[in-house]
């Protein structure tokens, strides 16, 4: 079971929290144990402020993720962590990827709960099996593969070319 607790910090228009709750339950599937998580969307300050402050990086990014960090036997909670998106970067993204918003909302929150299972991307190995495991949940959606830039539309409504 998923104990997910939106936060709204942000006044712009977002998925519904059954959506996010649908997308989360989809990337945490592969965990047999209860799950509890907290997602805060925000906008660019908040967003800027965080990512400066935990990854010296001062404008702010799409999500953060934030894995729990519980010593073992000293709780015994189902907590993974919190997610934070930045609402204003995932809209300016979207239209300048000319990706669906909500696909773009599905990718951002299944990058971050895998996130918070161990995923990265920091190595090229790692990177592949998140991207195919984000691919695969991705379609299971009925998504077009994120990395793949033939698979969308451009604005005029023809396909891309090229990465």
């Amino acid at each position: 079971m998923l104990e997910l607790d939106l936060q709204l910090a942000s006044s712009r228009p977002r998925p519904a929290e059954s959506d996010f709750r649908r997308w989360c339950e989809l990337a945490l599937r592969q965990r047999t144990a209860d799950s509890e998580l907290t997602i805060r969307l925000v906008d660019e300050a908040e967003g800027r402020e965080l990512n400066r402050t935990w990854r010296h990086k001062d404008y702010p990014t799409n999500v953060l993720s934030f894995p729990a960090e519980i010593p073992d036997g000293l709780l015994d909670i189902p907590l993974l962590g919190d997610l934070v998106i930045c609402v204003p970067v995932v809209e300016r993204e979207a239209a300048e990827q000319g990706k669906p918003l909500d696909a773009h909302w599905a990718h951002l929150t299944i990058h971050g709960c895998l996130h918070l299972l161990g995923y990265d991307h920091l190595e090229d190995e790692e990177a592949e099996e998140m991207e195919n495991l984000e691919r695969d949940l991705l379609a299971e959606l009925g998504y077009p593969d994120p990395y793949d830039s033939d698979d969308l539309p451009d604005p005029a409504g023809t396909t891309s070319e090229g990465r």
